[in-house]
């Protein structure tokens, strides 16, 4: 195999450490650069760093941005875009891929002028306004905060009363705790159905033959309650181009070649019997998904995307079952807590029981004299992934994985991957999404 030189950026926090790992133990060479001060001993011992990812421009092959923020502003899609004028092999976005995540009321009008039903929505710069609304047109809706706060997954809140008095009382609150900081938020009809995640591949041109479909697991607690987290777990499989796909990333190909997108794109959506509702873009890699993906993938992952950067179409093998991640983590969890991080957190040791390691994923994980440690300020070390031809299977083998970590304090999700078993699949299959 012909290798490469990858220069991974992580423009603010570290991200893709786990991805620049794996490529790294494929024989690639691999420079890895974080800006966020607290992050950057993440990933010491597992991959080459560099102070300056410009310095190293020249010395790469093919670059990949983790993530559509630089510190707090958003830019790494005008960074991509200008590095791909030069010439450059870049996985990353554009400035208005970019604007995807970070305007939802945008995203909603690239999918409406590209032909998709959206969800009835609005966007408010004024909660009075926004309370207004909600009691003049009573119904439970979904609260999106905009902009940097969205990133503080906790504040997205979804609507459970009829008469819509708890989004209500949510907005009420969020004024006197977030005013100065939540400069809008969009107001999303809440949908009943199934929530998956399409997740597609493009070259700059189009996307790869096979698509990857998610179901997230957000909430901190089995069972889908407790705080937002961003991410607990993820289950998956990929299939061809059916019509889950067609109705959502498919209608939107022509307007992603037109930016020269590259990499990872996934729209999340609510699915029922009277159709397909788009939720939201990640115009990027999706976090711990694309650990999930990585395990996956059986053909070489660092040659999948050289030939992604360059607008090739990478031949990918992939795996024909099913996949479950589970994030495993430490206090304080999805809270910033430095006091509870200092005294059962910081520096903790990963303790394997066994000397396997198949399955375990670097998220905010450092090396030292070969013990790995828990590094940077989160309290996410590690996604644990499991495969299997059935999604059961998939389950057993992610957990027997976790049972041989030993980190005091550590908690985890017990039920990823549960709701597709408990029907979720069925009525995706019963509603004709799926296809071949």
């Amino acid at each position: 195999m012909d290798t490469e030189r990858f220069l991974f950026v992580s423009a603010d926090a570290a991200l893709i450490t786990d991805l620049a790992w794996q490529v790294h133990r494929e024989g690639h060479d691999v420079k890895y650069y974080i800006e966020a001060e607290s992050d950057r001993e993440i990933g010491d011992g597992f991959v080459p760093k560099t102070d300056d990812w410009r310095a190293e421009v020249d010395w790469a092959d093919v670059i990949i941005f983790d993530d559509i923020w630089v510190g707090s502003d958003v830019g790494t899609g005008e960074l991509a875009r200008e590095l791909r004028e030069e010439g450059n092999a870049v996985v990353g976005g554009t400035p208005n891929t970019d604007r995807l995540e970070e305007d939802r009321g945008y995203a909603m009008e690239v999918l409406e002028d590209n032909g998709v039903t959206t969800i009835e929505h609005r966007i408010f710069h004024d909660f009075d306004e926004g309370i207004r609304h909600v009691e003049q047109n009573p119904a439970p809706y979904v609260i999106k905060p905009l902009g940097e706060v969205q990133n503080v997954k906790r504040l997205l809140y979804v609507g459970n009363e009829d008469d819509r008095s708890d989004v209500v009382d949510v907005l009420r609150a969020y004024k006197k705790a977030w005013g100065h900081r939540m400069k809008g938020f969009q107001l999303q009809r809440k949908v009943e159905g199934v929530e998956v995640a399409v997740c597609g591949f493009f070259n700059g041109d189009e996307f790869i033959d096979r698509v990857n479909f998610n179901f997230e697991h957000k909430k901190l607690f089995p069972g889908n309650i407790g705080p937002s987290t961003g991410e607990m777990g993820t289950s998956m499989f990929w299939a061809g181009q059916n019509r889950l796909f067609k109705e959502t990333l498919g209608r939107v190909e022509g307007w992603l070649a037109d930016e020269g997108y590259v990499g990872s794109i996934d729209v999340n959506c609510i699915v029922n019997e009277t159709g397909i509702y788009p939720l939201e873009f990640t115009p990027r890699f999706g976090y711990p998904t694309i650990a999930l993906q990585e395990e996956s993938i059986e053909s070489s992952t660092g040659r999948f995307f050289a030939d992604l950067a360059r607008g090739d179409e990478p031949e990918v093998e992939v795996h024909s079952g099913y996949q479950v991640g589970v994030r495993v983590v430490l206090p304080p969890f999805p809270f910033d807590d430095e006091r509870t991080y200092d005294e059962n957190s910081r520096n903790a040791a990963v303790v394997f029981k066994t000397d396997r390691r198949e399955g375990v994923h670097l998220e905010d994980t450092k090396r030292v004299d070969g013990q790995w440690r828990v590094a940077g300020e989160s309290g996410m070390p590690i996604v644990v992934t499991g495969t299997g031809e059935t999604m059961q299977a998939a389950r057993e083998q992610a957990y027997d994985r976790i049972d041989d970590i030993v980190m005091p304090n550590l908690y985890y999700r017990d039920d990823i991957g549960e709701r597709w078993i408990d029907g979720d699949g069925d009525r995706l299959q019963a509603w004709g999404y799926l296809g071949p």
